[in-house]
C-alpha cells in the first residue's frame, strides 16, 4: 500500500507540473488573463537609462557586447553603458577601458566578490531611473532598450523581462528547442495573470527604486531580483516578447550541465530569500511558483521515488509495464546523447535527454546547496569568440 501511494503521488506531481499545469495555465490566461498594451512614449519623455553589464573574464566577447550596446536605438545622452568588473584576471578590464572615450563607464572590483555583490555595489553608484541588466555574452536587438523602457510609463510596472533567443555558435541560426519554446509559452501565459516568475539575465529592466539589494551569496540573481522587487513593492513584472536578446548555446554539453547544476543550487537557496511568496494572498503568483518551479525543483526526488516504488510492485501487470516504460525512457534518453538528425522522432528523443539531464543537474545542484559546495562567484560558460554572428538588427 505504501509503495502504491508513493508511486501515484510521485507520478502525479511530475505529470501535473509538466503536463497538466501548462494546460491549466493556458485556459486560465484565456479566461482571466490581461495583455496590456505597451505605452507609446515620445523621445522627449523617455527616462534616463543605464545598461549594466556584469562581467568576469569575458575578453573574447566584451568588445562586441559594448559595440552592440552603443548602437542601441535610444535618444542620445539618455543611455549610459556601465560595465561592472568582478575580479577579472584576463584582458577584460583593458578592453573595456578602451571605450571610456565613447562614454562607457567602468566599475572595476579588483578582488573577486561574486555577481550579487558586484551588482549591489554597481547599482548603489548609479543614478538613472531605469536599469537594464544584461550579460556579457549576449547581443540585443537594436530596439530592445526602447521597448523595455517604454513600459515604465505605467508607474505600476517595476520589472520588464525581454525574450532570449538561443543561437547556434557556428551558423548564428535560431536553435530554440521544443523545451525552450515550451518555457516561453508558459512565460507568456503567466505574464497575463501577473504571475511571471523572475527574468532572464540576458535582458531585463528594473526601476531603480524597486531594486532590493541582494544577499552577497545569491546564486541566481535574475530570478531573485524581480521577485524580491515584486514581493517588497507590489510592482508588476511585464513580459515583452519583442524585446529580444540573442545568446549562443554552450559549445560543450558539460558546460551546459554545470550551468544547470548551479541554477539548481540557486533555486533551493532562493526558497529562503522568497519566503513571502508562500502567503496565500499571492494568488496566481503562488500557484505559478509552486506549479512551475517548486514541484520541478523536487522532480528528481519524485522520479527516483517513482522508480523505487515500482520495483516491489513488479509482480503486478500494470506496475511491471510501468517499470519497463521507465527503463525504456531512460535508455532512450541516454541514446539521445549521440543521436543525429533533425526529424521529429530524433528531436523528441533529444527532448527526453534534456529532461533527464536537467533533472540530474537539479539533483547535483541540491547536493551542492545542501553541503555548501556551490559558491556565489560565477564562472563564464565556454562559448565561441563571437556571440552575435548572423544576427540582424
Amino acid at each position: 500500500m505504501l509503495a502504491q501511494c508513493v508511486f501515484w503521488v510521485s507520478g502525479a506531481c511530475v505529470a501535473y507540473s509538466y503536463v497538466l499545469y501548462p494546460g491549466f495555465i493556458y485556459w486560465a490566461a484565456r479566461f482571466w488573463g490581461r495583455s496590456p498594451a505597451r505605452p507609446q512614449v515620445p523621445d522627449a519623455e523617455l527616462p534616463t537609462v543605464t545598461l549594466l553589464i556584469a562581467a568576469h573574464n569575458e575578453e573574447s566577447v566584451i568588445a562586441e557586447r559594448i559595440e552592440n550596446s552603443l548602437n542601441l536605438d535610444y535618444p542620445a545622452g539618455r543611455l549610459e553603458v556601465v560595465v561592472a568588473l568582478d575580479g577579472c584576471s584576463d584582458r577584460t578590464a583593458e578592453i573595456v577601458r578602451n571605450y571610456e572615450s565613447r562614454g562607457v563607464r567602468v566599475l572595476d572590483n579588483p578582488s573577486r566578490q561574486g555577481k550579487a555583490a558586484t551588482l549591489n555595489a554597481a547599482i548603489a553608484r548609479l543614478t538613472s531611473e531605469i536599469l537594464i541588466l544584461s550579460d556579457a555574452n549576449t547581443s540585443n536587438e537594436r530596439s530592445a532598450a526602447r521597448r523595455l523602457v517604454s513600459w515604465f510609463a505605467d508607474l505600476r510596472v517595476g520589472v520588464v523581462c525581454g525574450r532570449l533567443i538561443l543561437t547556434d555558435p557556428r551558423t548564428g541560426r535560431n536553435v530554440d528547442s521544443l523545451y525552450w519554446r515550451y518555457e516561453t509559452f508558459l512565460k507568456r501565459c503567466e505574464a497575463t495573470l501577473g504571475a511571471l516568475l523572475g527574468a532572464n539575465g540576458a535582458i531585463y529592466a528594473i526601476r531603480r527604486s524597486a531594486f532590493v539589494p541582494l544577499q552577497p551569496n545569491t546564486i541566481i540573481d535574475d530570478f531573485v531580483i524581480p521577485l524580491q522587487s515584486k514581493l517588497r513593492t507590489g510592482c508588476s513584472i511585464v513580459y515583452d516578447a519583442e524585446a529580444i536578446a540573442w545568446e549562443e548555446t554552450p559549445a560543450r554539453l558539460g558546460a551546459e550541465f554545470g550551468r544547470r547544476a548551479r541554477i539548481g543550487a540557486g533555486a533551493f537557496q532562493s526558497l529562503r530569500m522568497l519566503r513571502p511568496i508562500f502567503h496565500p494572498c499571492q494568488g496566481w503568483l503562488l500557484l505559478s511558483f509552486v506549479s512551475h518551479k517548486l514541484l520541478r525543483w523536487f522532480c528528481p526526488l519524485f522520479l527516483l521515488a517513482l522508480f523505487m516504488a515500482t520495483v516491489p510492485l513488479v509482480d503486478r501487470g500494470f506496475y511491471c509495464g510501468a517499470l519497463v516504460a521507465q527503463i525504456a525512457f531512460y535508455g532512450l534518453a541516454i541514446g539521445g546523447l549521440c543521436l543525429p538528425g533533425a526529424n521529429l522522432p530524433a528531436r523528441l528523443i533529444r527532448l527526453q535527454t534534456m529532461f533527464c539531464s536537467m533533472n540530474l543537474a537539479l539533483a547535483v545542484g541540491f547536493w551542492r546547496y545542501a553541503f555548501g559546495r556551490q559558491h556565489a562567484a560565477w564562472r563564464r560558460t565556454e562559448r565561441t569568440a563571437s556571440c552575435s554572428g548572423g544576427h540582424s538588427s
